[in-house]
């Protein structure tokens, strides 16, 4: 009798297993929404969109964005004007955004399709997806929205003076003008949240003539767009820079110079790429071409960052892109959680042991799609890659952070005439090598850096300000609550610093000092950068790409209004433009857009 008893407590615990492993993979995250009834669904669980992975909602018509051309239309049958279809449009897509993207979803398809989509029942936590969004005002269903919360969504559409905002021209229209949406690069944004120095359209603004003054050349450049050059080249030396007050939404599509870049080495090597990055999202070219790199002979092997915990991970997809490699490690050590919690925050390709590709830039939607700020750096030069093959390969055999030895090789070598330092943290000490340059500055020294929270680094710069050298800083807007932050005490002894206010990052790590030096590389100016985490930097000794970084810092410095010289603007709030309509936790609270405080 115990025994039957005992088998059947046995299958019992069985099938409720195998029920909940079936109910937790029936959830699969949602990756875009192309409008609130027309989702990207990761059915398979790979990380990209394939095809039948395009999802419609059955009968369910919604507002949104992606149908703006049709915006005539749409008003016309509802007897509402362009601008309230199209403003409405654009609370539907935020709305819908914050419900899905990221989020678990259980699907059950209706066995209907069309060649753009299947028809399927979406679920969020048991509710059906189709039933919240018309309860929210923003769908009907058979024509018909409840009137309560449409009038209440359309009442808040009128008060948000939407404007359309050319990226690439610095203009912007109104939402019914003509020449508004012929350009691909622009973006529908409320009007408080337009750069200072965004120009009105000649043919849908009346325009009041402008007093005239005088200004400076810096001025000139902000006041009509034109950025430094994005991509300078010195011999074997490109430098790459992400121009992130031009991008107000992240992508994966890889149309920037830097995912380009990236693309053309992983395209042309024929024997090896070697990766050390802290994580990776699958940008789906990149991906491709690493899969057609492996089909063709080429080994890859990758080192990468872990957490103690799995949900600490911050790149949940990097385990698709080891499945390309031939080999892996990462830095996670059981029963050492303060090694492992350590940081393996490098971003650097190797490539047939002769270039290499490194910088600030996350191999990330964030950073491949210029949405972020980022420095990039493409060296060519066999001994350099060396020397990067060396530290390498000491992390691929398991040794991380304090466990690794400097190799014996040069970091010092001169390509092109440039002359070239690399530097390993924590082994190198980096301070040692970045503070004498600092102290031996005559002129000038700008710096664009995610945070400052080394203290003799901020000794130097104040005892350089001291000696009457024009020392300016920016830095992203979410590290002035970072602990150790020295940004009030730099500001206090007179160093004038910037908060950004976009809704990207500035995540370059760079010092550009006299038109002689560029320093940056994967090492935030911070104790753990040096000391603690896996990093790279590189001194460079270069006239060209130091005149052209600072006319780009220039650039930027102008473009971020003198009031965030005291006053810093919020990561995730009206002040930092886009921030409040990019899908992004820009401050990491686990809030994202108008569910955020900063942004109500």
């Amino acid at each position: 009798m115990k025994r039957y008893f005992a088998a059947g407590i046995i299958v019992i615990l069985f099938t409720g297993f195998a029920f909940f492993t079936f109910c937790k993979q029936s959830y699969t995250p949602v990756l875009k929404l192309i409008n609130p009834v027309t989702i990207q669904v990761d059915i398979n669980n790979n990380g990209i969109i394939d095809d039948d992975e395009t999802l419609c909602v059955p009968d369910t018509e919604a507002f949104s964005l992606d149908y703006k051309e049709k915006a005539p239309d749409f008003a016309k049958d509802l007897n509402l004007s362009i601008n309230e279809i199209i403003s409405l449009g654009y609370l539907a897509d935020n709305y819908a955004s914050s419900l899905l993207i990221s989020k678990p979803v259980k699907v059950k398809l209706t066995g209907q399709r069309t060649p753009q989509c299947i028809f399927a029942d979406i679920y969020i936590n048991e509710k059906n997806y189709s039933d919240i969004l018309v309860n929210s005002g923003y769908a009907a269903k058979n024509g018909k929205y409840i009137k309560e919360r449409f009038d209440e969504n359309l009442d808040a559409a009128r008060n948000l003076k939407l404007v359309i905002y050319n990226i690439k021209s610095g203009k912007y229209h109104k939402l019914d003008c003509e020449y508004g949406l012929k350009s691909s690069e622009y973006s529908i944004i409320p009007e408080k949240q337009l750069p200072k120095d965004a120009k009105p359209c000649k043919f849908c603004h009346v325009q009041k003539q402008p007093v005239k003054k005088k200004t400076t050349p810096a001025q000139i450049a902000a006041d009509t767009h034109k950025a430094p050059n994005a991509v300078v080249t010195d011999g074997d030396i490109k430098l790459i820079l992400t121009d992130f007050t031009k991008k107000l939404k992240p992508d994966r599509n890889c149309y920037t110079q830097a995912c380009l870049t990236l693309l053309d080495e992983i395209n042309n090597t024929k024997n090896s790429i070697d990766i050390a990055v802290y994580g990776m999202d699958v940008i789906p070219k990149i991906y491709t071409a690493l899969e057609n790199a492996k089909s063709r002979g080429v080994k890859i092997r990758m080192v990468y960052d872990k957490s103690t915990s799995p949900d600490t991970d911050y790149y949940k997809e990097t385990g698709n892109i080891l499945k390309i490699t031939d080999e892996h490690t990462c830095d996670y050590l059981a029963g050492k959680p303060s090694y492992t919690n350590q940081l393996m925050h490098n971003k650097f390709f190797i490539f047939d042991n002769k270039t290499v590709f490194t910088g600030s830039t996350n191999i990330s939607g964030t950073g491949m799609s210029d949405y972020n700020a980022n420095v990039i750096v493409l060296l060519n030069s066999p001994d350099i890659a060396k020397l990067y093959t060396a530290e390498f390969e000491q992390m691929l055999s398991g040794k991380f952070h304090e466990l690794k030895l400097k190799p014996a090789l040069s970091d010092n070598f001169e390509i092109s005439g440039t002359k070239i330092g690399v530097y390993f943290s924590p082994y190198d000490k980096a301070s040692s090598k970045i503070i004498p340059i600092i102290n031996n500055a005559k002129e000038y020294i700008y710096i664009p850096a995610f945070l400052i929270t080394h203290s003799e680094i901020s000794n130097a710069l104040i005892k350089a300000k001291q000696r009457n050298v024009d020392v300016k800083i920016i830095i992203d807007a979410n590290n002035t609550s970072t602990r150790n932050t020295k940004h009030a005490l730099l500001r206090q002894n007179k160093i004038p610093l910037k908060t950004e206010n976009y809704a990207g990052k500035l995540h370059s790590k760079s010092i550009i000092i006299d038109d002689k030096y560029v320093i940056t590389g994967s090492m935030n100016f911070s104790n753990s950068g040096e000391n603690k985490n896996d990093e790279n930097l590189l001194i460079i000794e270069n006239e060209k790409l130091a005149k052209e970084y600072k006319a780009y810092f220039i650039y930027l410095w102008t473009k971020i209004p003198d009031i965030y010289l005291t006053r810093n603007a919020r990561a995730e709030g009206p002040e930092s433009i886009g921030a409040c309509y990019d899908g992004i936790d820009n401050d990491f609270d686990g809030l994202i857009d108008m569910r955020d405080p900063g942004c109500k």
